[in-house]
């Protein structure tokens, strides 16, 4: 009786006769089977050891354009965390070589996920709408703070574009033009990864997380190439450079430690003035840096402008090119004091970072 009924149930769903059937038909041999045959356990293939890494198929979305998304890609696996995953957004037409656009997303080192921008409703599409444009565009997890103090995350952002460049071939980037952007604590990611091409302590490591011993293996994570983690420009929007400042949002920061405490890994006692350089791009720049766009709001409460007009000085000290938008009236994630108002500067954010990485990049194929 009870078969009868859901077959009502899937009639008045609209279910085609002949599925309908094939479901039945399937119910019944579920019913009297016994297990797997012989034939089916003998289709299934068996590796000689314990087999890692990600055997989902490649799940792809369609956006406007003709742009395809590939969700949740494994760039590295590290003993002890869980895998660590880009989304990626790939131009329509023929792989050929396409500039690469890294975006880095912000949080406080503490929170945050790759489909997320200040006030922007649907990232996903903006970035999709920048991919349709004739770039590859790569948004990246990385470990938060509550998982592995600095310098775990930079470490993540500079696997994350070992792996694009390694990868390069497949998805159509041009290895040789990549940009890397980043907003609050990602501008602070993008803008250290851009000043410490090369620089080995920074680099990651393969020795292992934190469970990592005889059996257990190494991380995996892809090797250095040619060009390694070297950008060719760099965005931030709101960023922190210059950890020897406290910004404003440390000041208000309960005892219990600041987001930039917590980052650093000193969460309960006061950070050195070393821990603070190491982590600090302001330490690393020198003549020669890829170009630099920043962008912060006038009124910025959580960061201030101040840490950008100064970085900004500092690279133009060495005679790197930098340009500096701050934009009046608003405040961190370019929140204004209308919703007209957070809009008109976001857009003028996006608009001005898109037209830099087509300066420095050079165009994609795309309209």
């Amino acid at each position: 009786m009870k078969r009868f009924i859901a077959v009502g149930r899937l009639h008045r769903a609209g279910l085609a006769a002949g599925t309908l059937a094939a479901l039945l038909a399937a119910g019944s041999a579920c019913a009297a089977s016994q297990g797997f045959s012989r034939a089916v356990l003998d289709s299934i293939p068996t590796a000689s050891q314990a087999v890692l890494g990600d055997h989902y198929p490649t799940v792809r979305v369609p956006f406007p354009g003709g742009v395809v998304g590939y969700p949740n890609l494994t760039y590295a696996s590290i003993p002890g965390y869980q895998p660590l995953h880009l989304d990626l957004y790939v131009p329509p037409g023929p792989r050929v070589p396409h500039p690469l656009i890294v975006y880095i997303h912000g949080g406080g080192w503490a929170f945050g996920q790759p489909r997320q921008s200040g006030a922007f409703s649907n990232w996903p599409d903006v970035l999709a709408l920048i991919a349709s444009r004739g770039y590859v565009v790569a948004s990246v997890a990385y470990r938060l703070s509550s998982e592995a103090p600095f310098p775990a995350a930079i470490q993540d952002v500079k696997a994350s574009i070992r792996w694009l460049r390694a990868n390069a071939g497949e998805y159509g980037i041009d290895a040789r033009r990549v940009g890397v952007w980043g907003g609050s604590a990602g501008g602070h990611l993008a803008a250290l990864d851009a000043v410490t091409c090369a620089v080995a302590a920074l680099s990651p490591s393969t020795s292992g997380g934190p469970v990592a011993g005889p059996g257990i293996g190494e991380a995996n994570i892809a090797p250095a190439g040619a060009q390694g983690d070297c950008v060719q420009a760099f965005a931030t929007w709101y960023g922190v450079f210059d950890f020897s400042q406290p910004v404003p949002s440390e000041r208000r920061a309960a005892k219990s430690g600041s987001m930039v405490d917590r980052f650093l890994g000193c969460p309960r006692t006061a950070c050195t003035q070393q821990q603070r350089a190491v982590a600090s791009p302001a330490t690393y720049v020198k003549a020669g840096e890829p170009p630099a766009l920043l962008i912060v709001g006038g009124a910025d409460t959580v960061v201030g402008p101040q840490q950008s007009r100064d970085f900004y000085h500092l690279l133009r000290s060495k005679g790197d090119e930098a340009q500096l938008v701050i934009i009046p009236g608003v405040n961190h994630s370019f929140v204004g004091k209308t919703p007209a108002a957070t809009r008109a500067a976001s857009l003028q954010a996006l608009q001005r970072t898109f037209e830099f990485f087509e300066a420095t990049l050079g165009r994609g194929s795309g309209g």
